[in-house]
């Protein structure tokens, strides 16, 4: 090979040999300045003490186990104590109730049956709650419930204690916490039948009648699927519910109509409020729709065979079939213009309404207490109760409305509403309403239009 021709191959070697030395310098500064990063991040951190060279102290000490024995013996030499709790059975008296939280104390028992504040427990209601404390021989050493007494009345606690050989009763307002509840339900057969399966007080269900009974008849109207939205007030100590309160806003949905209305500060009425419809007209009518609560119609105002006489003649009036004794409401406010007994009528109640308008009530089995001529009704007043005094073939109420002293039908006199809210009242009263329309729009089930019962 010519000195040239070497000289062009040692050129290309060296060319290869540069390049690849490029790129392992490249590499190798690299890794260089990774590892000198590293030995400077190894160098600042502190060094870790040696485990070691740490001091290590041993600590004995010799424990003593206790013995068994004398743990039961010192049990069974102490006074024992015991806290039950029970809840009112249907039908319970004192004895099973006090039986059945381990008291064994006849002085006790003997003492709630004569002392006037320990004696509300005897009228408790199946489903309270009440607790005891008591000694190991089943003497007690105290007691304690809650006593609700109608839904106007204030919730109380009964508290009883031994005091050295006696006992002492105290009773103090009991401090509740107001919740706000919203059900619905269905109706299958009955109002209360839908309102059980929904879990709603019967108190609560009773309002629901009360409220609604100038435009739906409870006894008559219902039909199968009509549905209603409730929103009431509940109150609860100590985790139970202890009463059911007010309803704030209901609505029913019944054949094919819908009605609202809701409870709203109305100044001067005695109930401190009232309840209208979203529209802020009065939900109470002048005249109630019925004067019994749950009834049926036996004889309308219309035609008929008269049972006693056997003729054909014009019934002047409305009868309400129901069992002896059921209350007989006042369908309006009025004073008591006739109380006695009056021929086919038997036991009747007249009551002047205002203007040209009366009411008449027959065939009671007596009047309620109070009632006597000039005594002042206002509406739902409980005046009598049903009964088959009189030209009456059975138990019955024989209820007629009259104008100027002549009989009408009253389900096809216009009945007039009560006044409305005031134009001051309706901004703050639509910020309620505005409330309630959207808690039943949460309730409802939706996909369903219903028309609004106009009031």
């Amino acid at each position: 090979m010519s000195p040239i021709d070497k000289f062009k191959s040692l050129n290309v070697n060296t060319n290869l040999l540069f390049g690849a030395s490029r790129k392992t310098r490249i590499i190798s500064a690299s890794a260089l300045f990774l590892a000198a990063c590293a030995f400077g991040a190894a160098g600042v951190a502190p060094m870790a003490p040696d485990a070691s060279n740490l001091p290590v102290k041993s600590v004995s000490e010799q424990l003593e186990l206790p013995q068994l024995s004398e743990q039961v013996a010192a049990l069974s030499t102490s006074n024992q104590h015991y806290v039950s709790e029970e809840k009112i059975r249907p039908g319970d008296t004192l004895a099973a109730l006090l039986t059945r939280l381990s008291v064994d104390d006849d002085a006790a028992a003997n003492f709630i049956k004569s002392n006037s504040t320990a004696r509300a427990i005897l009228q408790l209601k199946a489903g309270k709650r009440v607790q005891a404390q008591t000694a190991g021989n089943g003497e007690l050493d105290w007691l304690s419930t809650t006593v609700v007494d109608g839904r106007d009345n204030p919730v109380k606690n009964i508290f009883i204690r031994r005091e050295g050989s006696g006992f002492k009763a105290i009773e103090a307002p009991a401090a509740l916490e107001k919740r706000i509840e919203m059900s619905s339900g269905e109706i299958r057969s009955s109002l209360f039948a839908a309102t059980d399966a929904a879990q709603i007080p019967d108190s609560v269900a009773m309002q629901i009648v009360e409220m609604f009974s100038t435009e739906i008849d409870f006894a008559s109207d219902l039909q199968r699927g009509d549905r209603f939205n409730i929103v009431y007030e509940t109150f609860w100590q100590g985790g139970e519910m202890v009463q059911a309160g007010r309803v704030i806003a209901a609505e029913f949905r019944n054949g094919g109509k819908t009605y609202q209305t809701v409870w709203f500060d109305e100044p001067g009425s005695q109930q401190g409020g009232g309840y209208y419809g979203f529209d802020g007209k009065s939900l109470k009518k002048a005249f109630l729709k019925s004067p019994l609560e749950f009834t049926r119609i036996s004889s309308g105002f219309s035609m008929r065979v008269h049972p006693i006489s056997g003729l054909w003649k014009q019934h002047k009036g409305i009868d309400f079939a129901a069992p002896t004794g059921t209350p007989i409401r006042a369908a309006a406010d009025g004073v008591i213009d006739f109380a006695g007994t009056k021929g086919g009528y038997g036991n009747m109640i007249v009551i002047k309404h205002w203007d040209s308008y009366s009411t008449a009530y027959g065939h009671m089995s007596r009047f309620a207490q109070g009632i006597h001529r000039g005594t002042k009704v206002r509406q739902s007043d409980v005046i009598g109760y049903v009964g088959a005094t009189g030209w009456a073939t059975g138990p019955h109420l024989h209820y007629e409305f009259r104008v100027n002293e002549q009989q009408r039908d009253p389900f096809t006199v216009n009945m007039p509403n009560a006044q409305p809210l005031t134009a001051s009242e309706l901004q703050r009263f639509h910020t309620v309403a505005a409330d309630m329309s959207h808690r039943f729009a949460l309730l409802s089930p939706g996909g369903k239009d219903f028309q609004l019962a106009s009031r």
